[in-house]
């Protein structure tokens, strides 16, 4: 199955000791307000070595499924490792998960660590570096999208399989927008990699979670524009 994960800045200069202190010994308990359940948020795990923290955030939550004929309230924990990245200026922030999972627990990090919103955002990943990471190596490229269209009424423009070596209407589709996602496949890793400029990462092949991580620091977050 595919892997996902997600970077994130951070917009104040704040040490991993720091951070790893405020994150230390977290724990949460709350009551389900329709089934009563006794759920838990934690962290676990905090690791911090040279230049890099990470932990896990564990949580549970309440599902539902049908089962003969009703509805079933079902607990579960969901655990998704982080890690906080010390950068030249400020630190960057990697959760593993998908998009929605990862805006979320990113959130939750924010409150813990800085209480007021808006210190962990988004990171980005330039068109300009996209652009370069495609036409680096274009035979390697699967999938492009372009955003930012000029074109009234098309929103999105996209170029797959064939299509790409075709590099004049690549290079028309330059001309109306910017590269928002681009998938390729990386000789180097014998994987099929996913990128959009708000850096969500997803790796399409089969692939450990440790050796997912080790293609992010190594390759992914140098990408990142500081």
């Amino acid at each position: 199955m595919p892997i996902a994960g997600k970077i994130f800045r951070l917009n104040e200069s704040i040490d991993l000791k720091t951070i790893a202190q405020k994150l230390s010994g977290y724990k949460r308990e709350h009551l389900h307000p329709e089934t009563g359940e006794k759920l838990l948020s934690e962290i676990k795990g905090l690791e911090l070595k040279e230049n890099v923290l990470k932990g896990i955030f564990s949580e549970d939550i309440i599902i539902t499924r049908f089962y003969r004929g009703e509805i079933k309230a079902i607990p579960i924990t969901l655990e998704n490792t982080f890690l906080f990245i010390q950068e030249k200026r400020f630190p960057l922030l990697f959760i593993v998960g998908k998009k929605l999972r990862a805006n979320n627990l990113a959130n939750k990090l924010n409150e813990i660590i800085f209480i007021e919103p808006g210190v962990i955002t988004e990171a980005e990943i330039s068109h300009d570096t996209l652009k370069n990471l495609h036409e680096s190596n274009p035979e390697a490229t699967k999938v492009i999208f372009f955003d930012n269209v000029d074109i009234p009424n098309i929103n999105k423009l996209s170029l797959y399989g064939a299509a790409l070596a075709d590099s004049s209407l690549y290079l028309e589709y330059l001309k109306h927008g910017k590269i928002w996602y681009v998938v390729f496949e990386s000789k180097k890793r014998e994987l099929t990699i996913g990128i959009t400029r708000n850096c969500v990462i997803t790796v399409f092949n089969p692939i450990e979670e440790e050796k997912f991580i080790k293609l992010v620091l190594d390759d992914i977050i140098p990408l990142v524009s500081l």
